[in-house]
């Protein structure tokens, strides 16, 4: 991995909000470093970073991670400007969809969520995550690994609110018998769940493999409702998979995970099942 790499992420020049975002961050860490007098190279020196990397970042080029501001604040003397910017800038290195995503989970009351072919993305953890990620096809860049990984990982703030919103997850048997990553990641993934069902908000139900009927085999499901009585919900074989709004689409969804819920194995069922998988892998 390289010295950018380490101490920065990429912009992603579709992104338009992200790059404003941080060509205002990086003019106001140059104006902050010629206010103290340092020339780019000393404080590149001063930073133990190069250069080059100081100008890409200044320039806009370059999303600065977490320690590369919190160690300018202190060289700089910034009195906390460099500081406030961190929330921006922590928002700036996920992708614009995982951020649109984030907002709407953010205002969620309830979500009942589906994936046929994985663990659910809020449920994974960072191992399983990146394993899954590092195999995607064509591949991914480290850095494109690790920032969907950290994205992944941000979402899970989701299970901290308060009030804390009604989370339903319906799993697929062999998702959590696919050692994907190894073993080892397995069982970490494994005791996650075992964890994440615990909480009183959290309903978790496995669809086994025997079950002769599902209701639906050919796509996974989102649904997320909001205080105001609105509900916006995704399905590939639903609108192509796009975000739907519209009564009819989403009563067709919720009547479908109503139904796969029902063929499941009940949330106390599941858990004795994951208990036991979690023993025997």
């Amino acid at each position: 991995m390289s010295e950018d790499d380490e101490a920065s992420w990429a912009v992603d020049p579709d992104d338009e909000w992200g790059m404003a975002v941080i060509a205002t961050v990086g003019r106001q860490l140059r104006l902050r470093r010629e206010a103290a007098g340092m020339r780019a190279c000393d404080f590149a020196v001063a930073m133990g970073y190069g250069e080059d990397l100081v100008y890409k970042v200044e320039g806009g080029r370059r999303i600065p991670r977490p320690g590369y501001l919190k160690q300018a604040e202190q060289i700089l003397d910034a009195g906390g400007l460099v500081a406030a910017m961190q929330e921006d800038v922590a928002k700036v290195r996920y992708p614009k969809n995982v951020r649109d995503l984030a907002k709407r989970e953010e205002k969620a009351v309830e979500l009942q969520l589906y994936d046929p072919l994985h663990v659910h993305g809020l449920l994974q953890t960072p191992e399983y995550a990146r394993a899954l990620l590092s195999m995607r096809r064509p591949a991914y860049s480290t850095e494109e690994v690790e920032q969907f990984v950290a994205a992944r990982m941000a979402r899970k703030a989701i299970f901290e609110r308060d009030p804390a919103p009604e989370l339903s997850f319906v799993l697929e048997e062999w998702s959590l018998r696919r050692p994907l990553g190894g073993t080892q990641v397995l069982h970490g993934q494994l005791r996650h769940l075992l964890r994440a069902a615990e909480f009183r908000n959290v309903e978790m139900q496995v669809m086994p493999v025997q079950q002769e009927e599902h209701a639906s085999i050919d796509g996974g499901i989102e649904v997320m409702k909001f205080q105001d009585g609105s509900a916006v919900g995704r399905s590939a074989p639903v609108a192509n998979g796009r975000p739907v709004c519209d009564p009819k689409q989403l009563r067709i969804l919720e009547l479908r995970y109503g139904i796969i819920r029902a063929q499941a194995l009940t949330p106390r069922e599941s858990t004795a099942f994951i208990k036991q998988l979690l023993e025997d892998t």
